[in-house]
């Protein structure tokens, strides 16, 4: 991912502190807003900060991990590169998770701590901790800076890492000395660093291979993921698409880079995706992967995953070609170049009948699930028929931030989408407690759009104190918690594959209506269909910040699904 970015025009020299010379590199990368918990480490920069509040928004969370949600929220929406910051020792080890959560789902973030001092280091200081090597798994790179002088070509470094190639987040760790410390402070924008090359070369070799099989395939299905929406290649992928007329399926990151009711749009693949897509993968003669990695939540069993296909990968990552599935060709690079330069070599197509093979599969899907999703014959409420609501009111134009389980696979099964860099969701690792402080992330970087967050009562309650982020920055995000009282995935597999032992997923939950009123945020409780409606309207309109409870089915579970290790020949229907 490249993104614009304003370089500071202060480049002179001048003799400044490190803490202060901080802020002059985030400033350089055109860094305005930043999450985080100030500490003793990190103060010396929390004190810089405070001069330049002008021109550097900081934004308080209420936990370090909810400051790592945030920017991730912001990075994922507007494309730019997150910031978090925190202080040393827990303030640190509070940033892992949404670190963790940022390497697997590729999102390019830059995590700031303090340190104790230098001459401290390695000595059990109080609040010493060694980031670098917790942090070293979860990270696209870390650096611990002990010298002033090492700050701003360091940080220009981290930028060009985070944001070039598969992006990725990177943590620099900055002793307190070193924030103390003078340098002569001179900014030089980093864009190239030798034996690091974040895009591979697109070889002509590759595409015309790729076109042969495109052309002579009589059952193409293509497969996208986020590498579509991370190489801003939504438009040549939409025309690759459109001129090849091949069914195109989505992974959960991958959504919305192409509209949901695009007639090539064939739904979602994987664990609870759509059953037509699902199936039929194991039917077409090619399989395009664009952006994707082959999840094993895409592919259940890997022994029987599409061995009937010829495949080909589109790429920009090397380390993912032939790591799960072997492919038979690899394009690799930046996808937006590699389908540009290929669309002239393949030709226009319709495969008509293999279309009617997805209609006549989503028909099946539609009379056992999806109907019975939305227009339940019920009394209680479901969660597809709150999504489509939802939709009703936003017109498929708002961001969907997802927390992690049951709600999450209907959010993005049942979302409409119209524009890119709309769902923000744990993908990869799945972290429950993600979509509260991502949604402000996400409306804080695109105060232009809606942004609701769907989030299940488990996780709400992981990060529930990040309603005093929105309620002190008056950030107008709409919360929605769909509450059957249970860890509502956990509890599914235990009434599927555990003979319906329920340990230790039933909730008793509080009143959130009040908690949500007692950060002074707006708040409704949804118990009757006739209800539902008009506080969704009421939660749309509102132009302050919404919370809105609504009661659905206790033990209402998500379908299709594919049995983990199963074959996704094997989708379930009930």
């Amino acid at each position: 991912m490249e993104t614009k970015k304003i370089i500071h025009t202060e480049t002179r020299k001048q003799t400044i502190t490190g803490s202060e010379a901080i802020i002059h590199c985030l400033l350089a990368e055109g860094v305005d807003l930043i999450y985080g918990y100030p500490g003793g480490a990190i103060m010396p920069m929390y004190d810089e900060l405070y001069k330049f509040q002008d021109k550097l928004q900081h934004v308080l969370t209420r936990h370090e991990q909810g400051a790592t949600h945030a920017a991730q929220g912001y990075a994922r929406a507007t494309g730019k590169v997150g910031v978090a910051v925190a202080t040393s020792g827990p303030g640190a080890t509070n940033l892992i998770t949404g670190i963790a959560d940022a390497q697997i789902d590729s999102t390019p973030m830059i995590c700031i701590t303090g340190q104790v001092a230098s001459h401290l280091l390695g000595s059990d200081a109080f609040q010493e901790t060694d980031i670098i090597g917790i942090s070293t798994p979860v990270t696209k790179w870390n650096y611990q800076i002990t010298k002033a002088s090492e700050i701003p070509e360091v940080l220009a470094k981290a930028f060009y890492i985070a944001r070039s190639g598969r992006p990725g987040p990177v943590l620099i760790d900055i002793t307190k000395d070193a924030q103390f410390g003078e340098l002569d402070y001179e900014y030089k924008e980093c864009t190239h660093i030798r034996s690091y090359k974040p895009v591979p070369e697109v070889k002509e070799e590759a595409l015309e291979a790729a076109a042969q099989l495109i052309n002579t395939a009589k059952k193409p299905m293509i497969v996208w993921g986020q590498g579509v929406i991370l190489g801003e290649a939504e438009e040549a992928f939409k025309t690759f698409v459109e001129k090849t007329g091949i069914p195109s399926a989505w992974t959960i990151l991958g959504v919305s880079a192409l509209e949901t009711d695009h007639p090539l749009n064939v739904g979602m693949v994987g664990m609870h995706g759509n059953y037509a897509p699902n199936v039929l993968t194991n039917e077409c003669d090619l399989l395009i992967a664009i952006g994707m990695r082959f999840d094993d939540r895409v592919t259940g069993s890997l022994d029987t995953y599409a061995k009937q296909a010829k495949i080909i990968h589109f790429e920009i990552d090397p380390a993912e070609v032939n790591k799960n599935v072997m492919v038979d060709v690899a394009v690799l690079g930046n996808c937006k170049e590699s389908l540009s330069k290929i669309l002239s070599k393949v030709s226009p197509n319709v495969h008509t009948d293999w279309h009617q093979q997805f209609k006549d599969l989503y028909q099946v899907e539609y009379t056992k699930i999806i109907q019975h999703d939305l227009v339940p014959n019920k009394e209680g409420l479901s969660m597809g028929e709150v999504l489509d609501g939802i939709n009703k009111e936003t017109q498929g134009n708002a961001i969907i931030v997802s927390d992690v389980g049951q709600h999450q696979m209907v959010a993005c099964r049942y979302a409409k989408f119209n524009q890119t860099k709309s769902n923000i969701t744990s993908g990869g690792l799945g972290t429950m407690g993600f979509a509260l402080p991502a949604a402000i992330g996400a409306k804080m970087g695109r105060p232009d759009r809606e942004v609701v967050a769907i989030i299940g009562d488990g996780g709400y309650q992981m990060t529930i104190q990040e309603l005093g982020t929105i309620f002190q920055n008056k950030v107008p995000v709409k919360i929605v918690v769909l509450n059957n009282e249970f860890l509502g995935m956990v509890r599914q597999w235990q009434q599927l594959f555990f003979d319906k032992r329920y340990a230790s997923t039933e909730m008793v939950n509080p009143d959130f209506v009040a908690i949500a009123k007692g950060y002074h945020i707006q708040a409704q409780k949804v118990t009757k269909r006739e209800e539902l409606a008009g506080a969704i309207k009421e939660m749309i309109a509102c132009t302050d910040s919404y919370f809105l409870e609504v009661c659905v089915e206790k033990e209402d579970n998500v379908f299709p699904m594919i049995p983990s290790g199963a074959s996704v020949s094997d989708i379930r229907l009930e």
